[in-house]
């Protein structure tokens, strides 16, 4: 019965071997990643709503415009930066609208 465990052990051991070291790489980010969210949500449950909801506005309204300037939104929000980009500035606007000297 050990025998046999052993010989398991063993292949499982070289079948893990095989594996990439990007995975284990990218595996550990993820764990990682996780777990510093984990941390990041238990310390943000303490801090004051309202000026949680201020950083919170700050952040996404900054990505926003971000998008709306640069034209670089993912897939899934392209139709409501799209409607937006006909309110604000975009970064090729600025060169075709100035004169140089």
């Amino acid at each position: 019965m050990q025998i046999a465990s052993a010989a398991n052990v063993a292949t499982v051991l070289d079948r893990l071997g095989k594996v990439p070291a990007d995975f284990w790489v990218g595996l550990g980010l993820g764990v990682a990643a996780i777990v510093a969210a984990v941390i990041l949500l238990r310390k943000l449950a303490g801090v004051n709503k309202v000026v949680l909801t201020a950083l919170a506005g700050f952040f996404f309204m900054a990505l926003g415009f971000s998008w709306i300037y640069e034209r670089n939104e993912p897939t899934w929000a392209a139709p409501a930066v799209s409607f937006l980009a006909g309110f604000f500035p975009a970064k090729g606007s600025y060169s075709a609208g100035q004169k140089h000297y």
